[in-house]
């Protein structure tokens, strides 16, 4: 059994306490919230300097891409992104699982307890059976072709199912509007069990997925044309309105939302990368338009970042938003862990084992402790 305390305590279920003690058994669940140190007594109290706040959930990452660290040049856009992506399957398995076992690794040093992992291959199966964090896996179908509809899905189901058999969270969901015509959406979201089932899409991450599908014209609408993409992908399509209607869900996490605008928000969750957007468009979002009990924050890849760090990723989110310490947070923690459904997650609430991270000097440095 262990008493911690802090300066402060963010249990993000309740307000900030100052110089508040978390009892936590050597299991890692929570016992206890103490308002005051008097509470307990002296010489159990372990008294850090700084911040305690429960383990961070990265929303939205994509592990096995973790080989492709540095290969794409910051900056260019998204067009030029995506040929450094296709360059994937071009290393041999060692390179590929020693990246991911990195990755992991610092994704841990960094606080945080768990993911919510894009997956087109099983490359990150073997790493995630080890139990060093949790996941919540989305099998990403993306085909411009719809002849090749019913291919691509029964694909993603033999993936997903390998992840199943082993106990994790698996669920096939949409790469993007742009990359997904309306029939392959409708299959996706038949193919769930539940109608609590987690869905995630890539949405409004670039300028001219607006373009594409209010104007019909732009770079991307080019780009389409070009690879023989089915029109019906655009065609009629509403984007912020039609695409949530074809999923038909009830839980949907839409993520990077750089160019959404207030217009084009929902009672969704919603997902930034902030560090992905600066390397790929140089551009983030307007987190005015918000609802800041519904939004999380991930990582994306190491192909479009240099570090896997929730800490990172919102100290660039306080420094172009108005949001306080225990709302950006909860971004980091509460939020996340509430979209994936991690219910032991998130919070300093009894019972639960959410891992507690401490932040000796949130505004000043980007060094973590494990607790």
């Amino acid at each position: 059994m262990r008493f911690l305390s802090a300066d402060w305590i963010y249990p993000l279920h309740v307000s900030p306490i100052k110089d508040g003690v978390l009892q936590v058994s050597d299991k890692g669940e929570i016992i206890n919230l103490f308002e005051s140190r008097s509470e307990v007594l002296f010489d159990k109290l372990e008294i850090f300097e700084g911040l305690l706040c429960p383990g961070f959930v990265n929303a939205h990452c994509h592990l096995e891409l973790s080989h492709l660290l540095g290969k794409a040049e910051k900056g260019k856009g998204f067009l030029d992104f995506v040929t450094a992506i296709q360059e994937r399957n071009k290393f041999n398995e060692e390179v590929i699982q020693n990246a991911i076992i990195k990755a992991e690794a610092q994704m841990i040093k960094n606080g945080i307890v768990a993911v919510g992992d894009i997956c087109n291959t099983t490359d990150t199966l073997l790493q995630k059976q080890k139990g060093n964090l949790q996941y919540y896996n989305f099998f990403e179908t993306f085909q411009i072709n719809e002849k090749k509809i019913k291919e691509t899905l029964t694909s993603a189901k033999i993936i997903r199912d390998k992840f199943r058999n082993s106990g994790m969270k698996s669920t096939i969901v949409p790469h993007s509007p742009y990359s997904v015509p309306p029939k392959l959406m409708e299959e996706i979201s038949n193919s769930f069990d539940n109608e609590d089932e987690l869905l995630t899409i890539h949405m409004q991450e670039i300028s001219d997925e607006n373009q594409l599908f209010e104007n019909n014209k732009g770079d991307f609408y080019n780009w389409l044309n070009k690879i023989n993409a089915s029109s019906e992908i655009w065609g009629k399509r509403n984007y912020s309105t039609d695409v949530l209607k074809e999923l038909g869900r009830k839980k949907i996490i839409l993520v990077h939302n750089t160019f959404s605008r207030k217009e084009d928000m929902s009672d969704n969750y919603y997902c930034t990368c902030p560090k992905a957007n600066l390397y790929i468009e140089r551009s983030l979002p307007d987190y005015s338009i918000f609802n800041p009990e519904k939004l999380c924050v991930g990582t994306d890849s190491l192909a479009s970042n240099n570090s896997l760090s929730i800490l990172e990723e919102i100290l660039i989110v306080q420094k172009n938003s108005d949001f306080n310490l225990n709302t950006l947070l909860k971004i980091a923690c509460k939020n996340g862990a509430e979209a994936l459904g991690f219910e032991n997650l998130g919070t300093f609430d009894k019972g639960k084992t959410p891992g507690v991270n401490l932040i000796p000097d949130f505004n000043k440095t980007k060094t973590i402790k494990i607790i």
